[in-house]
């Protein structure tokens, strides 16, 4: 009567390098409502509960790396017990050789697995720059003479993130601002936590913990904004970002040269909508399914391309790292505690380290670079015109143009306009860095942006390619709405009934399947 494919239902349980298992695949949703059912029945069980979430959040990272599932049990026990051992020893030389010891264990993972190939290339041609020769013999196979042979390593998904989230912990154990936990299964709750494992957001231990062991309790208003954020979040993602990519960004930047400049400049807008639709759409997905589960993350994107400089659209962009680099990097390193120079000097080498961190490429490297470059000019320009700057937006605070005297209001809102475009565009050309393969690529863009743009096309394109246009368009518009309309349509979410809820993130599923290409698309910072 039912013809079932058994062999075929149990692969989908087993590790599928070219499928990893993401929240927009079809074997996540399946499970998930599995998963929703019995997280359901335990819930005044609260270490049952915790134990089935870990478990589940080892299988979800097994489905997506493999047995790489061992490095994350590594990085959480041992950093469990070297915060445990800080508590007791303080800021001492010893707890100072602990935090060490954490640091180089997390980071040390990090760098093998990212950094191999790039540092043992880097090594070699500078070697090979001044003339030196090392025989074979002594390097064994990796190097020919100075000329390095990449080792294939594979990298596990979002192992920046989940180490980058338990060195936080170790290092606010030392520095005082919380207590160890004292229960392993705790932690591997808080490192795994699924919803944010991947890709971020990177949710602080101080957040996060005292949530661990609260009586689960759902609000209505949870439930709603949960259901709201994933909407959100898969209408980013599937609809907008997947479908301008395969369609029109990734047909620019794999050949430039075969397109004029129009298009690569709109290709440019294109892949500056896509990276932002695709990370802030996975981000809405994990905080609305966290909600789901009674768990609340941090917002990690606040409209960014609204910013009217570097500074503002870092307090925009990816919160939870440029956050984590503030405290953790940058303070670290002495801040704007002594004085102008060493201050910029901080903040260029933390935007260094942070587009290093996005990966091993010199590509990556002058994109931070870049950003570094344009927050110590922001911070300068401040400085000496203070009367010059656009109006400056603080996370949390109403608008700053309510308390501008009326004379000065309307020219520094012209500023702030003025201020926005010119960031749109440094931060969209720095995009080109981060997205194309090589150098050569990313000078073929402007390249062809500069000298062959041909207005003309624009029209043509737009014919051509009228459903990109449109879901571009689209895109930008409801990114730069005013953020009430936002908080009004969320309310909307959730004081409607449960099944109307159901039946729009139905119908959002079925256009998903309708305009989706073949193939899942991965997230953009999967590879981070």
């Amino acid at each position: 009567m039912f013809d079932i494919d058994f062999q075929r239902v149990i692969d989908q349980f087993i590790y599928q390098p070219d499928s990893p298992m993401i929240f927009i695949s079809g074997i996540f949703l399946f499970l998930f409502l599995g998963f929703s059912l019995i997280y359901s029945l335990l819930g005044k069980a609260d270490t049952l509960r915790i134990l089935f979430v870990t478990l589940f959040s080892y299988f979800f990272y097994y489905k997506s790396s493999g047995l790489f599932f061992v490095l994350l049990a590594l990085v959480t026990i041992t950093d469990y017990f070297i915060a445990k051992a800080l508590s007791g020893v303080g800021k001492g030389a010893l707890g100072k050789t602990l935090v060490l010891l954490s640091l180089v264990l997390d980071l040390g993972l990090l760098v093998f697995f990212k950094y191999t190939n790039f540092l043992g290339e880097t090594i070699c041609t500078i070697l090979s720059s001044y003339g030196f020769h090392v025989p074979p013999a002594i390097t064994g196979s990796y190097l020919q003479g100075v000329a390095w042979q990449p080792r294939d390593i594979f990298l596990p998904v979002g192992i920046s993130f989940f180490t980058f989230q338990s060195l936080s912990y170790t290092i606010d154990v030392y520095r005082g601002n919380i207590k160890p936990l004292s229960r392993l299964l705790d932690y591997a709750f808080y490192v795994s936590f699924f919803p944010q494992l991947v890709a971020g957001p990177i949710v602080r231990a101080r957040d996060f913990i005292p949530q661990i062991r609260r009586p689960l309790h759902i609000s209505n208003e949870m439930f709603g904004s949960g259901v709201f954020f994933i909407m959100a979040g898969l209408f980013k993602k599937a609809v907008i970002s997947d479908y301008i990519s395969v369609n029109f960004v990734e047909r620019v930047f794999d050949q430039p040269d075969l397109y004029s400049g129009v298009e690569n400049l709109l290709a440019v807008y294109g892949y500056t909508l896509q990276i932002y639709c695709d990370f802030s759409g996975y981000s809405d997905m994990a905080i609305g399914i966290a909600l789901l589960l009674g768990f609340q993350f941090p917002k990690n994107f606040d409209s960014p391309y609204k910013s009217a400089s570097i500074t503002e659209f870092w307090r925009r962009w990816h919160i939870s790292l440029s956050s984590w680099l503030k405290d953790y990097l940058y303070i670290s390193m002495g801040g704007n505690r002594h004085g102008k120079f060493r201050q910029y000097f901080n903040l260029l080498m933390t935007m260094l380290l942070g587009g290093l961190w996005h990966g091993a490429s010199l590509n990556f490297i002058l994109w931070g670079g870049l950003h570094g470059l344009f927050l110590c000019i922001d911070k300068i320009w401040h400085s000496i015109c203070p009367a010059a700057s656009p109006l400056t937006y603080l996370p949390g605070k109403k608008s700053v143009s309510d308390n501008i005297n009326h004379n000065r209001k309307f020219p520094l809102l012209l500023l702030t306009a003025l201020s926005t475009l010119i960031t749109f565009h440094l931060v969209a050309a720095c995009w080109v860095l981060f997205r194309a393969q090589s150098f050569g690529i990313a000078n073929q863009v402007f390249t062809q942006i500069l000298t062959q743009f041909q207005p003309q096309v624009f029209m043509q394109w737009v014919e051509s390619y009228w459903a990109v246009a449109t879901l571009m368009l689209l895109g930008y518009v409801l990114h730069l709405l005013p953020d009430s309309w936002t908080d009004k349509s969320r309310s909307l979410i959730i004081k409607m009934p449960l099944l109307l809820k159901a039946l729009i993130l139905i119908i959002l599923i079925f256009i998903v399947i309708q305009i989706k290409s073949s193939d899942v698309q991965p997230f953009i910072y999967f590879q981070f």
